[in-house]
């Protein structure tokens, strides 16, 4: 299974953050000791949709949304959903950071899941951190690793 860490930001809104992008990139090279796992930023919700529904495989990509109105997982439950996932057959899993404004009623509706980290806002390259380490933090519970330690 390959995981895609992607998000939404137009090409005028970024800029370098040294701190996050050291630190995605970190967990980018620790997911992919389990799996291959790239970072894709896209400059809109309709062209993340379109790649997307272009990935090639026997099944269509599983596309995981960042939402405030998702579902809410432990880290042990998050790691369960992806050993699912993964056990299911699921070639390409992409977890996605949305748009400034919010994710469309298509996008929701198009997403095979909606995930939340809780109500709070919080800035995309936080966001992509964020969903980088829960996304090892699961690969290392479901490989039995002591990362996770129960808390």
């Amino acid at each position: 299974m390959k995981i895609v860490l992607a998000a939404i930001l137009p090409r005028r809104a970024r800029t370098k953050a040294e701190g996050t992008d050291r630190l995605l990139a970190d967990y980018i090279e620790r997911v992919a000791r389990y799996t291959p796992c790239v970072s894709m930023l896209f400059d809109s919700e309709p062209s993340l949709l379109e790649w997307v529904d272009r990935q090639p495989g026997r099944a269509p990509a599983y596309a995981v949304l960042l939402d405030s109105r998702g579902k809410m997982f432990s880290s042990e439950d998050f790691a369960v959903q992806i050993s699912r996932l993964r056990d299911s057959g699921t070639q390409n899993l992409v977890f996605a950071v949305g748009p400034a404004d919010g994710w469309s009623a298509v996008a929701r509706t198009r997403a095979n899941l909606l995930l939340s980290f809780g109500p709070m806002t919080l800035p995309h390259q936080l966001a992509r951190v964020v969903v980088a380490e829960q996304v090892y933090r699961a690969l290392t519970i479901i490989a039995g690793h002591p990362y996770h330690s129960g808390h």
